[in-house]
């Protein structure tokens, strides 16, 4: 970019700082990120492209940061039309004033978006406790019906996350002195040697439809909670080539960040919410999702070094940036996976306990849970309890869990597993998959069973009061059947405390 260039931003920035230039003044803050500078004061938000040029983006000049603002406007409308309102000019008139959408010569352009309330952005949500399992569940849900509409592309996905590498490789190196160069070539080692071994299943997934043009740009900073509902906004605009990629990898940049920011058991409840509503077509993929969230990680630790830079203040983030490579080398670490089946009669809290387990095994994200009352609403055209029914569900779900745990992934299984044969299929599963088998059988007194059936709303269980007589009867007579490998677990208290015996279970097991 030229001198020019530098100095005719700067003066449009004062402007921008300025209360006079909209149209209710009033306090004006000022946001600055290694790409644009945005300008909030009253309900309206003001975004300019930073002139600056990156090996990945270039914001040299007037037109091509006009065309990214176009792109932005266009990108961001499907999901989020209620913020974003249009570009428009700041241009000089003869006796040298800056007017916003005014007539004269055009100095720079402006995305002009209507500003939303702090309290909406995602992380306000998080750091105040209002990014519940419920709307974390929806996050999830909102994420895979954007990625079932985002256009499909043919690039293989191996060759997509390589130049990723390479350009991470050519960007972090300047930076080795302030990170510490064992910890970038220990990132690059493990993420090559990852993208080595997983190389066909990505190039798979791009031809059977799990690469397509996404968000890109998917971290918490970028999604918002409005009136109730998750909202995707700022979507990567300014390369098609990287915001095209593995659906998963997408994804990935969020849980990621929650898993960064310590929330984890948020970040599992996407995921799994994410997965229960593509119906088994990702859980093969998952055997990426290390390797996607390792790059994403280095992408953050590299945008806070030239934030800092853009910013005048080199090595302000070097600790943080440092972090993230350490977490990035985390999610490489190899775990073997373990099957975990939690079972006992409807209304002992099976899914209460999963819930509560889940994001503790394994590294975050966690464990994936499959729960058979879900499963067996996944293309049902009935909801039926009968065994011949119940029989399909069991297969279907522990087909799933074989995928899963191929994949690396840890799982927990949700269901009643009254059956002896089904108890006895989820350990053949562990042994022939490798997996460790732990299995946990919850009991509680029948009047509470009752109580609990009776009193739910909501839940994806159509147990009642006379299933759950139906299964203490047949449990009843089969009471002398030997459960070897399941452990018992009083489930009578309260949820607290059936974790925490459950948790005392489960650190006593090699």
């Amino acid at each position: 970019m030229t001198k020019t260039d530098r100095k005719s931003q700067a003066e449009v920035v004062r402007f921008l700082m300025s209360p006079a230039t909209y149209p209710v003044p009033g306090t004006v803050s000022h946001i600055e990120t290694h790409g644009a500078h945005i300008f909030l004061c009253g309900d309206v938000a003001l975004k300019i492209k930073r002139a600056v040029c990156y090996d990945y983006m270039d914001l040299s000049t007037l037109k091509l940061r006009h065309a990214l603002l176009d792109r932005e406007l266009v990108l961001n409308r499907a999901t989020a039309p209620n913020i974003y309102r249009d570009v428009v000019p700041i241009s000089r008139s003869p006796d040298g004033a800056l007017h916003l959408n005014g007539k004269g010569h055009v100095v720079e352009w402006v995305l002009r978006m209507n500003r939303f309330p702090a309290d909406c952005e995602m992380p306000a949500v998080a750091a105040s406790g209002r990014l519940t399992d419920g709307v974390a569940e929806a996050l999830g849900r909102v994420i895979h019906e954007f990625h079932a509409g985002c256009p499909l592309r043919t690039e293989p996905g191996d060759a997509l996350i390589r130049d990723i590498l390479d350009e991470l490789a050519r960007v972090l190196s300047p930076f080795a002195a302030s990170l510490g160069s064992g910890q970038i070539s220990a990132f690059l080692d493990m993420a090559r040697q990852s993208l080595a071994n997983l190389a066909p299943l990505l190039r798979q997934r791009s031809a059977s439809g799990h690469v397509r043009r996404v968000h890109g740009d998917l971290h918490l900073r970028n999604l918002l909670l409005i009136d109730g509902r998750p909202v995707l906004f700022d979507a990567l605009e300014f390369d098609e080539r990287l915001a095209t990629c593995d659906v998963l990898y997408d994804l990935g940049f969020l849980l990621m960040d929650l898993c960064h920011q310590s929330f984890a058991r948020q970040a599992n409840a996407v995921l799994n919410a994410y997965l229960l509503a593509a119906s088994g077509a990702e859980d093969a993929g998952l055997a990426a999702l290390p390797l996607f969230m390792t790059v994403r990680a280095a992408i953050r630790a590299m945008v806070a070094l030239q934030t800092d830079q853009a910013k005048g203040q080199p090595g302000a983030s070097a600790a943080e940036a440092s972090r993230y490579l350490t977490q990035a080398v985390g999610h490489l670490q190899a775990r073997k996976p373990l099957l975990l089946a939690v079972g006992g009669l409807s209304g002992t809290g099976k899914t209460v306990l999963a819930r509560h387990l889940s994001p503790l095994i394994g590294g975050c994200p966690g464990a994936v849970h499959l729960r058979t009352d879900t499963e067996r609403k996944q293309g049902a055209t009935s909801v039926s309890y009968a065994p011949a029914a119940r029989g399909a569900v069991y297969r279907q779900m522990l087909a799933r869990a074989a995928t899963l745990i191929a994949a690396q992934s840890s799982v927990i299984l949700d269901g009643t597993f009254l059956d002896e044969a089904q108890r006895h299929s989820a350990q053949d599963l562990s042994e022939q998959s490798g997996a460790c088998f732990r299995g946990l059988w919850l009991t509680a007194p029948p009047a509470i069973l009752m109580d609990r059936v009776t009193r739910r709303r909501g839940d994806a269980s159509d147990a009642d009061a006379a299933v759950v007589q139906a299964q203490i009867a047949a449990a009843q007579m089969g009471a002398e059947a030997e459960m070897p490998g399941w452990i018992p677990i009083d489930a009578g208290g309260t949820a607290d405390a059936t974790r925490d015996a459950a948790l005392a279970v489960l650190a006593r097991l090699p």
